[in-house]
């Protein structure tokens, strides 16, 4: 009998919905945009900080989405973060549903919308609001007491020291997710969260 050590056989191999058995780059679609760099992002910033002075904001933010660099490196990617979150705080909160709506009539508004969501994703995640979890800047408050000796509970409240109002930022981001996921549904959600494509 031979001697086998089976703690060194891939098993992944063996099994039929492994991705060793088909090509992951079969996962992406074929037209993937053309990479773009940090000066190609900055271009498209000027261009959409233009529309958004004009007082075209649908046309600020579907310029910013319809460019978003997919394929681009990490500092494109960065640069366009910033522009797309410009636009979202440039608008005001009254006129969100009503750009929304005309963002998602247009032809590829469904495919918009995504890219929207990947933002406010990323815009979440990358400490922009104060996403990072991190207690850093934060103090207890006192909320005083019946007769003022301080026996009422403790608050603990974020401050936005040298961070250019994060907090505030947050709060646009979530009040862009809830109203696009009242427009788009879920599904909005499931879908950026199985794409491989990143912003």
């Amino acid at each position: 009998m031979a001697n086998i050590n089976y703690r060194t056989l891939n098993v992944d191999a063996y099994d039929p919905e492994s991705s060793y058995n088909f090509d992951l780059t079969s996962l992406q679609p074929a037209s993937n945009p053309s990479p773009s760099t940090s000066s190609e992002s900055a271009q498209i910033a000027q261009q959409v900080r233009q529309l958004l002075r004009a007082g075209d904001s649908s046309g600020a933010l579907s310029s910013a989405l319809e460019t978003a660099p997919l394929a681009g490196d990490e500092q494109a990617k960065q640069v366009h973060l910033t522009t797309v979150l410009e636009v979202l705080q440039g608008i005001r909160q009254a006129d969100v549903n009503r750009v929304l709506q005309e963002m998602l009539r247009q032809p590829g508004g469904n495919a918009l919308a995504d890219t929207l969501m990947k933002y406010i994703y990323k815009g979440m995640g990358s400490g922009v609001g104060g996403g990072s979890g991190s207690s850093r800047g934060m103090s207890p408050q006192s909320t005083g007491g019946v007769d003022g000796v301080g026996r009422g509970f403790s608050q603990v409240q974020a401050r936005n020291v040298a961070e250019g109002g994060s907090g505030q930022a947050m709060s646009v981001l979530l009040s862009w997710h809830e109203k696009l996921v009242e427009l788009v549904g879920v599904g909005g959600i499931v879908r950026v969260m199985s794409d491989r494509r990143t912003v």
